[in-house]
C-alpha cells in the first residue's frame, strides 16, 4: 500500500513567473536529457522522482532543468562545489526583476543594457544563466575563489548565448565586496548576493544535518552535502550577519553606482541589525521581499541611496532611452 500523497501539484509560494511552480515532469525533462532516466524511480507516494540525497542525481536534474528551461547546452561544476536548487535561484531573479519594474512605471527593464552584479557567482553561474535567459540582462560575476570563476567562465564560454553576456572578476581581498571588482565610475542597475549563511564549519555541518532531517523525516548523524558546497560558499567569519553589514557599509561608497543593492537574508534574527546598519548609512529606501521555497522561508533585503529625482533620471536615461 503506497503512502498518502502529500506533495502539492503547484508550489504556490514561488513567484508567479517562476517556471518551476509545478512538480517536475521527469518524462519531459528526460526527452532532451536522457541521462536523467537512470536516476528516476517511483517514490513512496507512487510519483516519479529522484533521490535528492544522491549528489549525482541532483546534478543531473540541474543539467536537465537548465537545458529545458534556459537553453543551456553545457553545464557542469567541479566536485564538491555548490549545486544549487534551480527553483529558488529563479525566484530571486524574478523578484528583483519585479523590484526593477516597480521602479520603472511598472515595466520590467529588459535587455543587455541592464547590468547586474552577482556577488559570489560561484562555480555554478546559475543566477546569470537565469537572469540572461529570462530578461536578457548582462552580468558581472565576482568571486574570491579562482576555481569557481574558472568553472563559471567555462560554462559561459561553452554556451553561445552567455559568452558575451557575463564578465567575471576575481575579488582578491576576501573581506571586500564591491571594492576591487566595481570601479566607482562604472554603473550597474542591481546587485545580488547569496551570502554564506554560517559563521563556522561546525555551524554549517549542524545546518546541513537539520536540512537532511527535514528532507528525510528522521535523524541524520553524518552531514552529507547532497547539494555540495565549499567552505567559502557555506560559511564566513561572523556569518551572514557580519557579511551583509559589511556589504551595507561598502555600498554607501557606491551610492551613485547602483540603483538597487540586494541580498538574500536566510535568518530572520539577523534582520534587526541589518536594518540598523542601513539606517546608519542613510539608505533612502529599504524593501524586504518575502521568499518561500519548500520547507524554507527566506527574504531579500533591498536598498537604494538614490532619491526620487535621481531614480527618475536613472530610469529615463538608462532604461527608457
Amino acid at each position: 500500500m503506497k503512502a498518502e500523497k502529500k506533495t502539492p501539484k503547484e508550489k504556490t509560494r514561488l513567484h508567479p513567473l517562476n517556471k518551476h511552480r509545478e512538480r517536475y515532469d521527469f518524462s519531459i525533462l528526460s526527452e532532451n536529457s536522457p541521462e536523467l532516466k537512470d536516476f528516476v524511480s517511483l517514490n513512496k507516494y507512487g510519483d516519479e522522482s529522484i533521490d535528492f540525497f544522491n549528489a549525482d542525481a541532483v546534478k543531473t536534474l540541474n543539467k536537465a532543468l537548465l537545458k529545458r528551461y534556459y537553453n543551456i547546452d553545457f553545464w557542469d561544476i567541479p566536485e564538491g562545489y555548490l549545486c544549487p536548487p534551480i527553483p529558488g535561484r529563479a525566484d530571486y531573479i524574478h523578484h528583483i526583476a519585479e523590484l526593477l519594474g516597480n521602479s520603472n512605471y511598472g515595466k520590467i527593464p529588459k535587455g543587455k543594457h541592464i547590468k547586474c552584479l552577482d556577488v559570489g557567482v560561484g562555480a555554478n553561474c546559475v543566477y546569470p544563466i537565469i537572469g540572461n535567459a529570462e530578461y536578457g540582462w548582462s552580468f558581472i560575476g565576482s568571486d574570491i575563489d579562482k576555481v569557481a570563476l574558472e568553472s563559471a567562465t567555462n560554462i559561459a564560454n561553452k554556451n553561445k548565448n552567455l559568452k558575451s553576456a557575463i564578465e567575471f572578476r576575481l575579488q582578491k581581498k576576501p573581506k571586500d565586496i564591491f571594492y576591487g571588482v566595481l570601479p566607482k565610475e562604472e554603473t550597474i542597475d542591481i546587485s545580488i548576493c547569496n551570502p554564506p549563511f554560517h559563521s563556522s564549519m561546525e555551524e554549517a555541518n549542524k545546518g546541513t544535518l537539520r536540512k537532511l532531517k527535514n528532507l528525510k523525516g528522521e535523524k541524520v548523524n553524518k552531514p552529507t552535502l547532497n547539494f555540495g558546497g565549499k567552505n567559502t560558499e557555506l560559511w564566513t567569519e561572523g556569518g551572514e550577519n557580519k557579511f551583509i553589514r559589511n556589504m551595507v557599509r561598502e555600498s554607501k561608497n557606491f551610492a551613485q553606482s547602483c540603483f538597487w543593492f540586494t541580498t538574500l537574508v536566510s535568518k530572520q534574527s539577523n534582520l534587526k541589525s541589518i536594518y540598523h546598519a542601513l539606517e546608519n548609512v542613510n539608505a533612502f529606501e529599504i524593501k524586504t521581499i518575502a521568499l518561500g521555497t519548500g520547507n524554507k522561508t527566506s527574504r531579500i533585503v533591498a536598498w537604494t541611496f538614490l532619491i526620487a529625482e535621481e531614480q527618475k533620471a536613472w530610469r529615463d536615461t538608462k532604461w527608457n532611452k
